[in-house]
């Protein structure tokens, strides 16, 4: 009989902690492989975990309500294993060789650490729960605890979930003005890991690599007609993860236009159909991905991260997909071995993680691994955009707004004048490794991906 350990899984790069809401078992319980085994929240997103083992539930290391450090051991599962299985909750330091070793010199360009404001799980004496998420979305949209408590729940024993303070929030309406109530105040805690941005997800070698910038804000008094607004918890992360990637990497960003007139007709002429056959809906995004993996492997050293002196090809092909959230954040939900769908299965990947991302219901694995970034600010009306390189990856591509221009059409019979549906492209890269020359054949391989769409391909 092996004892194997529980550990508190990593729900994306960027979070390090996370609270305990409920243990659906209790010691002495058998546990089945894969049953959820209790439910765990983040200041962005609620999540089940699953056991990864079989056998009788031995020891709970944590109640109900405590914050646990990612990695952390928080229970024990007796199996029937002949040889103990340890987990360990350290990380294992890798093997260093006198060709390819990371300078030891790099511990000192590790990222100081300051307390910040992060709001904490609240329980009333009532018993009930108010997990971090929906802590923060209270604390940002003003909305006092009798407020709060009237909220009805629609999550386990009555639990406030994300969707019903989003619902209450649409139902209150435009007109209401925030009310300080002080009943709740963001508590400061000791962070054990630095802030790091959800919206980009951040690997532990990237911050060990780095120096903090040098730029010191100016002390500035603010005056005359203004609002003067703190940012929140995740704005920091989102503003201190920005700063050190433009810090760390020689950002470039090259821009192409793309004749996209086939790919519209022929998602206009085939999303009812299928829809009807795949249950699915079948946007532009799929189709955008499946031009991105053919362009990274005709050009893989845009699927790599630098280490130190090292350039780390990846193999795998993991396109992290920027999605917008209802509260106005974005989170990079991945698709793992994205080479390895079709234009069916990346259309059910695509919806998949985006429904699971706006109704908090990413999975720990589903914000991990990324070796590429896409991200559509057309959705936002933008005809283009210059994005900021998701760390430690080395390229971010974006598309923009489709729309329609009088473009100039060349044939053998001479030059006319159509109108066609047209999309500017923009990618950022690391000009470390990556020079101008790879990022516009990049990009030209990605336009041609576009421009030679088979407009009467099947699904």
């Amino acid at each position: 009989m092996a004892l194997v350990n529980i550990i508190m899984p990593k729900l994306g790069e960027s979070i390090m902690e996370a609270t305990v809401l409920k243990w659906h078992k209790k010691v002495g319980d058998a546990v089945a492989l894969d049953e959820t085994l209790l439910d765990i929240a983040t200041d962005k997103v609620d999540s089940e975990v699953p056991s990864t083992s079989a056998g009788i539930l031995e020891e709970i290391l944590c109640k109900e309500n405590d914050v646990i450090s990612i990695g952390s051991v928080i229970g024990k599962i007796r199996t029937n294993a002949p040889e103990p299985a340890v987990v360990s909750s350290t990380p294992v330091a890798p093997v260093q060789s006198s060709q390819n070793s990371v300078s030891q010199k790099q511990e000192d360009f590790r990222v100081p650490f300051q307390p910040s404001e992060m709001a904490v799980p609240h329980k009333q004496e009532n018993g009930r729960f108010f997990s971090p998420l929906v802590m923060n979305i209270a604390s940002r949209e003003g909305i006092p605890f009798s407020a709060l408590e009237n909220i009805k729940g629609s999550g386990n024993d009555g639990r406030v979930t994300k969707a019903d303070i989003l619902a209450y929030l649409e139902q209150r309406g435009n007109n209401h003005q925030p009310v300080a109530d002080h009943s709740f105040v963001s508590a400061p805690v000791q962070e054990t890991s630095p802030p790091i941005a959800q919206q980009q997800a951040i690997h532990p070698s990237y911050v060990q690599q780095i120096a903090s910038p040098s730029y010191t804000q100016p002390d500035l008094t603010a005056s005359g007609n203004v609002e003067v607004i703190e940012m929140d918890r995740m704005r920091k992360y989102i503003s201190d993860h920005m700063t050190r990637s433009l810090a760390t990497s020689a950002h470039v960003t090259s821009f192409a236009e793309a004749d996209v007139t086939n790919l519209v007709a022929w998602r206009d002429k085939s999303k009812k159909e299928f829809e009807k056959r795949e249950g699915e809906k079948i946007t532009f995004t799929p189709l955008f991905i499946e031009a991105i993996v053919k362009c990274i492997k005709k050009y893989p050293m845009l699927n790599s991260s630098v280490v130190g002196d090292n350039i780390i090809i990846k193999k795998d092909i993991n396109v992290g997909m920027a999605t917008a959230l209802p509260n106005g954040n974005l989170i990079v939900p991945v698709i793992k071995y994205a080479d390895q769908f079709n234009i069916i299965g990346l259309a059910k990947q695509v919806n998949r993680l985006a429904n699971s991302a706006r109704i908090g219901k990413l999975q720990p694995g589903d914000t991990q691994d990324g070796t590429f970034t896409f991200t559509n600010v057309g959705t936002f009306g933008s005809l283009m955009g210059t994005p900021i390189i998701n760390q430690p990856q080395v390229a971010i591509l974006a598309t923009g707004a489709i729309k329609k221009k009088p473009v100039v059409i060349e044939s053998d019979k001479g030059d006319s004048i159509a109108i066609r549906h047209m999309m500017f492209i923009s990618m950022s890269y690391d000009h470390r490794i990556i020079d101008g020359g790879m990022g516009s054949l990049f990009l030209a391989a990605f336009v041609e991906a576009l421009e030679s769409f088979d407009v009467n391909r099947t699904f």
